[in-house]
């Protein structure tokens, strides 16, 4: 692995929540690394076709990166705040694609499902 893409990969490591590539860049850079914003849009891809990192889309479609902590299949549970994102199985979910697919008659049936609500620290700060 590259040691650009390296440095990408341990900035999501060090990450609390989901992370655009221009706040990994923005933060490389504060870092004082000399990488540039094209180079880290090429790690993360490369880390997301790798099953290294997650990546989901926000409300306004902008892709956001996380490392995952599970190389099993899962969903997140994202907070609207601060973007603390928990990591949750979904049998009842996994189930139901099944279901769906079968119905229809489809096969090789895949989801991705992403629960967003506000998390206990923003909910009180919001009181």
């Amino acid at each position: 692995m590259s040691t650009r893409r390296e440095a990408v990969k341990q900035a999501l490591n060090e990450a609390s929540g989901f992370r655009s590539a221009q706040d990994l860049y923005a933060d490389l850079r504060a870092e004082g690394s000399k990488i540039g914003l094209t180079t880290v849009y090429r790690a993360l891809q490369a880390l997301s076709d790798s099953g290294e990192v997650d990546v989901l889309r926000t409300d306004e479609g902008e892709a956001v990166y996380r490392a995952c902590a599970s190389d099993a299949h899962h969903h997140h549970l994202v907070c609207r705040g601060c973007g603390k994102a928990v990591e949750v199985e979904g049998p009842a979910v996994e189930k139901w694609a099944e279901a769906v697919g079968a119905k229809h008659g489809f096969t090789g049936v895949t989801h991705t499902v992403e629960v967003f609500g506000t998390c206990a620290d923003c909910s009180a700060t919001a009181d």
